[in-house]
C-alpha cells in the first residue's frame, strides 16, 4: 500500500474575491427642430433635406434631415421621409431614436415612431460611420400631413430622443458616502443679505448698498487694487457713477452667489437694434465685468446672450461684443454672420456695423474668407467683397440701403 503524504501549506489570511460588473445603458439626449414655412420647402426636390442645427449626445453629434418631397424616387413624393444622421466622426456607433411629430392641436395625438419600444427585439441600430442615417423614408403621406394638426401655420414640429449605448466596468467599493454639492454660494448669498460684518457702502445713484471688502477683493481685481493697493483715503462710502442699482446688486449677487440673478437669466431678446439690446440686463452685466475684471460673469453673460444670435441680432451683438472685449460671443457672431451674409446685410444692424464699426466689417470679411477656404468653394470670394463694398446679396444683386 502506497502512502502519499501531502504537504500542508503555511496557513494564509483569507483574502476576499474581488467583484466587477459590467454595466450597458444608454445616454440619452433631445433635440426639437421647428421647420417654419413648409410650404416653401416643398418642391425643394426628391432626396433634398432641411436640415436641423447639430447637436451632441453621448459624445457625438447628430441632425434631424427632413425631406419634404421624399427620399425615395419610387414614391413620387408622396411621402415626407425623416432621418436622424450621425453628423461627427465614429465607427459603428450603436443607438436607440425616436422621432415624434407634434401634434399642435394641444390634443397630445403625437405620431410617434420609436425605436426604444423594439430595443429588447432588434437591439440598437449601428451607425456604421459618419452621414449614416436612421429614420423613414415614408414618414408620413403627404396629402394627410396638409390637411392634419401636425401641421399649424405653416409649421411643423418634431421631437428627436437619441440614445447612445454605453458600457462600462462598474468596480463597487465597500463603503461609500455621498458628497453632497457645494454650497458655498449659498452661504456667501447669507451673507450678503445680512449684511453681517460689512465694512464697506456703495452709493448708486443715491442708493447705499452695503457690502464686504474681503469678498469683493478676493473676487475682482479692480476692487483688490482699489481697496488694498492704491493709496487713496480708507473712504466709507465708496461712489459708484458707471451702473445703475439694479445692475450693481447683479454683479454683487455673481461675486458672492457665483451665479446670474433670475432677471438676467429669465432674460431674453428679439430685438435687432444696438440700443434695445444695449439696454438689456444681461448686456449692462457684461459690461459692468468687464469693467470690474470679473471674467466668469463675462463668459456666463456671453452664454447667455449668445442664445439670442439670429439674423436680425447678430449685427448687434457684434459690436457689443468688440466693445467689452467678449472674445467668445465676438467670435460666435463672426463665424454667424459669414455663414448668413446675405440675409445678415439686409438688416438694420448690419446697417449700424457699416456707419460706426469700419474695422469689425474688415474682421467679418476676413472669417468670410477663412469659410470660403474650408468649404474649398472657389470663385466666391469677388462676390463677397462686392457685398460688403456696395449692398449686394450673395446671387450679386443689389439690395436697396434701408433709409
Amino acid at each position: 500500500m502506497t502512502n502519499t503524504i501531502i504537504p500542508k501549506s503555511e496557513t494564509s489570511p483569507l483574502v476576499s474575491p474581488s467583484s466587477s460588473r459590467s454595466v450597458t445603458e444608454t445616454v440619452n439626449g433631445s433635440h426639437r427642430f421647428v421647420i417654419q414655412g413648409y410650404s416653401l420647402a416643398k418642391g425643394m426636390g426628391v432626396g433634398k433635406h432641411i436640415a436641423s442645427d447639430n447637436f451632441t449626445v453621448g459624445g457625438y453629434q447628430w441632425a434631424i434631415y427632413f425631406y419634404p418631397d421624399g427620399k425615395n424616387p419610387e414614391d413620387n413624393s408622396a411621402y415626407v421621409s425623416v432621418f436622424i444622421a450621425l453628423a461627427s466622426e465614429g465607427t459603428d456607433v450603436r443607438a436607440l431614436f425616436e422621432l415624434t411629430l407634434v401634434d399642435q392641436s394641444g390634443k397630445g395625438k403625437h405620431k410617434v415612431h420609436s425605436h426604444f419600444d423594439r430595443s429588447l427585439e432588434s437591439g440598437p441600430y449601428t451607425l456604421k460611420y459618419r452621414g449614416s442615417m436612421w429614420g423613414y423614408k415614408r414618414f408620413f403621406r403627404r396629402a394627410l400631413l396638409e390637411t392634419s394638426d401636425f401641421l399649424k401655420d405653416d409649421c411643423l414640429k418634431i421631437n428627436c430622443t437619441v440614445g447612445v449605448v454605453v458600457s462600462a466596468i462598474d468596480c463597487p467599493r465597500l463603503h461609500s458616502i455621498q458628497v453632497p454639492e457645494s454650497d458655498i454660494g449659498a452661504h456667501f448669498g447669507m451673507l450678503l443679505e445680512d449684511m453681517e460684518g460689512s465694512d464697506i457702502t456703495f452709493n448708486v445713484a443715491g442708493e447705499m448698498i452695503r457690502a464686504h471688502k474681503l469678498v469683493l477683493a478676493a473676487r475682482s481685481p479692480f476692487f483688490r487694487s482699489k481697496f488694498f493697493d492704491a493709496e487713496e483715503e480708507d473712504n466709507q462710502v465708496v461712489p459708484i457713477n458707471d451702473l445703475e442699482p439694479k445692475v450693481f446688486k447683479a454683479m454683487l449677487h455673481f461675486i458672492y452667489r457665483d451665479t446670474l440673478t433670475e432677471d438676467a437669466d429669465m432674460e431674453t431678446s428679439s430685438s435687432s437694434c444696438i440700443s434695445s439690446i444695449s439696454e438689456t440686463l444681461t448686456a449692462k452685466l457684461l459690461a459692468a465685468a468687464d469693467r470690474y475684471g470679473l471674467d466668469r460673469l463675462r463668459l456666463m453673460c456671453e452664454s447667455h446672450l449668445c442664445k439670442d444670435i439670429s439674423v436680425n441680432s447678430v449685427a448687434s451683438l457684434l459690436a457689443l461684443a468688440d466693445s467689452h472685449h467678449a472674445t467668445e460671443l465676438k467670435a460666435v457672431c463672426l463665424n454667424f454672420a459669414a455663414e448668413n451674409l446675405a440675409a445678415v446685410m439686409r438688416s438694420d444692424g448690419f446697417e449700424y456695423l457699416k456707419e460706426n464699426c469700419p474695422l469689425l466689417q474688415s474682421e467679418l470679411l476676413k472669417t468670410v474668407a477663412g469659410c470660403e477656404e474650408d468649404c474649398s468653394s472657389g470663385g466666391k470670394s469677388r462676390s463677397v467683397w462686392a457685398q460688403l463694398s456696395d449692398g449686394g446679396d450673395t446671387n450679386g444683386r443689389r439690395v436697396r440701403q434701408r433709409t
